[in-house]
């Protein structure tokens, strides 16, 4: 008789739903792709439907046709734009209109893309500008280096008031569980 040592066998070989045995493509959604031309063309029809007045059609509109498929400046325009819709609708408004959305047909869907702008907004903020970088560094009588000059404050200080805003109020109207499907959804924004 031979000795096998069972500790060097593959189990999984022998198990057909082991992830070895798991074509893991089928876990990433299918995602359409998408030109910059696309993306500029609803772009310029949502910013039209803003000026028109017709903010949740506004809304609803770059919701439901996020880009998940287009490169990353096209997502960057399409953010932009976005956040210039959340920012041009008042704070007393944000509560019914996100209810509406809400409990419309594929609302819980709408609910999840818009944290996923609130989340990309909220980290283009954050993160240090490149014309911070090419600045002139003046050292100081104190020690310390100043890179921008006082007072001169940053731009991204009110979007992210905005951003937090609707945070707020999405958490409020969904609840945490539109977190939870944003951080493990496969799809970016």
């Amino acid at each position: 008789m031979a000795q096998i040592n069972y500790r060097t066998v593959d189990v999984d070989a022998y198990d057909p739903e082991a992830s070895a045995n798991f074509d893991l493509s089928t876990l990433r959604p299918t995602v359409v792709p998408a030109s910059s031309s696309d993306v500029q063309t609803l772009v310029g029809q949502v910013r039209q439907l803003l000026r028109g007045g017709d903010s949740e059609g506004a809304l609803r509109g770059v919701l439901e046709n996020a880009p998940y498929g287009a490169d990353d400046k096209a997502k960057e325009t399409y953010a932009g734009a976005v956040v210039e819709i959340l920012q041009s609708i008042r704070q007393s408004e944000m509560s019914p209109l996100l209810s509406r959305i809400y409990q419309s047909d594929g609302g819980v869907e709408l609910i999840d893309v818009l944290m996923k702008y609130l989340y990309k907004g909220m980290a283009q903020s954050s993160q240090p500008s490149a014309s911070a970088s090419s600045k002139q560094i003046t050292p100081q009588a104190t020690g310390f280096s100043q890179i921008s000059s006082r007072g001169g404050g940053e731009g991204g200080g009110q979007a992210m008031s905005v951003l937090l805003s609707w945070h707020e109020k999405l958490v409020e109207v969904a609840g945490p569980g539109s977190i939870v499907r944003v951080m493990t959804d496969r799809r970016t924004v």
